[in-house]
Order: C-alpha cells, then structure tokens, then sequence
C-alpha cells in the first residue's frame, strides 16, 4: 500500500515538472508573477464587458416585453 502511494506521489512530481507555470521561476518579487497578474486583469475585464452586455440586454428586453404586455 505504502509502495502505491510513494508511486504515485513520484509520478505527480515527474508530470508537474512537464507542466508550464504562470511566473517565471528566475524572475525575484512582483515581476515574478507578471504573466499571471496580466491574464487575471484580461479575464476581469472581459467578465466586466460580458456581464455590462448581458444586463444591457436583458434591460432592453425587459422593457420591450413591458410595452407589449401594458397595451391592452
């Protein structure tokens, strides 16, 4: 059991070491983590963009349902 466990562990740290991390490991402080602070503030804006045209949408929407439901 001991054995599968210490195998499995090994084989996660040989696949992590494949993977392709967000900072670069040279860099030292913020700078560190530029790549991946500049993603988060692309994906923020874009949620923030989505988010404005779906309100947008469903304000207008609202209010076209509204005229066409108050007309006897």
């Amino acid at each position: 059991m001991m054995t599968k466990v210490k195998s499995f562990f090994n084989e996660v740290k040989v696949e992590l070491q494949k993977c392709s991390w967000p900072w670069d490991p040279k860099e030292k402080g913020f700078r560190r983590y530029k790549e991946l602070v500049d993603s988060t503030i692309v994906v923020t804006i874009a949620m923030l963009l989505l988010g404005g045209y779906v309100a947008l949408f469903d304000f207008i929407l609202v209010n076209v349902v509204h005229f066409f439901t108050r007309l006897h």
